[in-house]
């Protein structure tokens, strides 16, 4: 915001102070971070089913425990496969395309994989259905992301982010509307795409007549939904890489020809992060709920009950959920908080370099890059600590002082809670985003009209949402079944 409203220069010109800082964010945000996510979930899925599989030892042997670690490996040769596929077919192809066409490849190739590894090791075809459900569920989200994300998505020519680029055309106000609008609608669908899985893939497990196939039904929808994990990686990744591209042709004073190839890739690589995103929160809900069984299992081991139930009209049991719901306001509070605070240290020092360096404007001088992404180094580090200690404090404080009741409760609403708010803050950021780039091609005036600003401050705020907030919240909704499965395991 004060390079591109207050002095009018480009996103990525050599002369804000805080450009290599924005680079570098991209790279640690959306792939080391966007990584981190994905292992965490495929790693608690795996752990989630092979446990699974060890009550199953009498049904399947040992090869129902290696059976998630099989599929996965299996599935990253289907990954090598279909990125090797990835190319343009011509110069005027929509490089998304070219992106979709490597993704639906992978997960037929992960399709055909989970049959003949479920025939080899399960020998029930049923869970190979379940394992179709979760890799239906995941193109299906990534396609509700393309819809809400991208400015012309299949053949919808008045899409949200055309919507908000529109509101633009009235003011900061009525941009911040439409997009809060957009990112609220856009918890609907996945909901029930999320809903239908659970309950189709539980069905099916049932229908194979063992004791919990139901919960493995759902644990291999969940294999399933992951087999294109590292795909939708590369996918990720692709983001940063086209974002850093057209930074770098800005500051290089490259030809416009260049930088409207590489703007054409930026906004691809939009789309493709926020799907990553949306994804994320997919697998996470799923691997959540195979976590969250776990838990219950466990409980139900330490009392000596065949089966836990969870009743929400007891007082201590509600407040219990209660609480599960506020951690997750207040932990993106406490997050987008920080970016806030930081973002106001980073406006100073490029208002301080900017004042006391006056050749940095006419090229005389160079700003000092190296002291903002220290800023924000120090509180990317600094301002996650009491959002982490108070997500383990309160989860202690609810299961120690009300009990596992109420701590399954707490998870359970905590989790809910978690996963509509990951949706709105993912979706609507990165609808933001792309609203902005679509006005920054030439819509409703282009770059440096009052469409713009307002664009742009609709995308400062979408920023904290879709790369802060959001993907921390993918992170607290699975570490809270970790917490409590530990702890009582302890």
């Amino acid at each position: 915001m004060v390079g591109k409203v207050e002095k009018g220069i480009p996103e990525d010109d050599p002369r804000n102070p805080a450009v290599i800082a924005d680079l570098v964010g991209d790279n640690v945000g959306d792939c080391a971070g966007r990584g981190a996510d994905l292992f965490e979930s495929t790693a608690a899925e795996n752990i989630g089913a092979m446990i699974l599989g060890v009550a199953l030892y009498p049904v399947f042997g040992i090869k129902g425990i290696m059976f998630p670690l099989v599929v996965r490996a299996f599935g990253l040769v289907a990954t090598i496969i279909g990125i090797m596929t990835v190319k343009l077919k011509n110069e005027n192809e929509n490089p998304m395309t070219a992106l979709n066409r490597g993704y639906y490849i992978t997960s037929i190739l992960a399709a055909v994989v989970f049959y003949f590894t479920t025939k080899w090791l399960l020998g029930n075809i049923l869970f190979f259905y379940a394992g179709l459900v979760g890799l239906a569920t995941s193109i299906l989200i990534v396609w509700i992301t393309v819809y809400y994300t991208e400015s012309d998505p299949f053949f919808f020519k008045n899409s949200p982010v055309r919507k908000i680029a529109k509101a633009s055309l009235t003011g900061h106000a009525t941009n911040i509307i439409s997009g809060f609008a957009v990112a609220m609608e856009a918890t609907v669908l996945p909901v029930i795409v999320l809903s239908v899985a659970l309950l189709a893939s539980f069905k099916l497990g049932a229908m194979s007549g063992i004791s919990h196939g139901g919960l493995y039904g759902t644990a291999i929808a969940t294999m399933g939904m992951l087999a294109t994990a590292a795909y939708v990686l590369a996918m990720d990744n692709f983001g940063p890489i086209t974002d850093n591209a057209g930074g770098i042709a800005v500051m290089g004073r490259a030809p416009n020809e260049v930088r409207k190839r590489t703007d054409k890739l930026d906004a691809v690589g939009n789309t493709t992060k926020a799907l990553t995103k949306g994804y994320a929160i997919g697998s996470a809900a799923l691997a959540a709920f195979l976590l969250f069984s776990a838990y219950l299992d466990d409980v139900a081991k330490h009392i000596g009950v065949k089966i836990v139930t969870v009743d929400i009209a007891k007082i201590d049991v509600f407040v219990g959920a209660l609480i599960g719901a506020m951690l997750i306001f207040l932990f993106s509070a406490f997050a987008i908080r920080a970016v806030g605070d930081t973002a106001y240290s980073i406006v100073n020092e490029v208002r301080r370099q900017w004042k006391t360096k006056k050749g940095i404007m006419t090229g005389k001088e160079k700003p000092d890059y190296a002291r903002v992404v220290d800023i924000c180094v120090k509180a990317s580090l600094k301002e996650m600590i009491l959002p982490g200690l108070l997500v383990v404090a309160i989860t202690v404080a609810v299961g120690v002082v009300l009990k596992y009741e109420a701590a399954a409760a707490y998870l359970m609403v905590a989790t809910i809670t978690g996963i509509l708010m990951a949706l709105l803050l993912n979706t609507g950021g990165g609808a933001w985003d792309n609203a902005k780039k679509l006005i920054e091609e030439g819509a409703h005036g282009g770059k440096g009209s009052e469409a713009h600003k307002a664009a742009v401050t609709g995308d400062t705020i979408g920023d904290p949402f879709k790369d802060t907030a959001g993907p921390s919240l993918h992170v607290l909704i699975k570490l809270l079944s970790t917490i409590t499965l530990n702890l009582l395991c302890k």
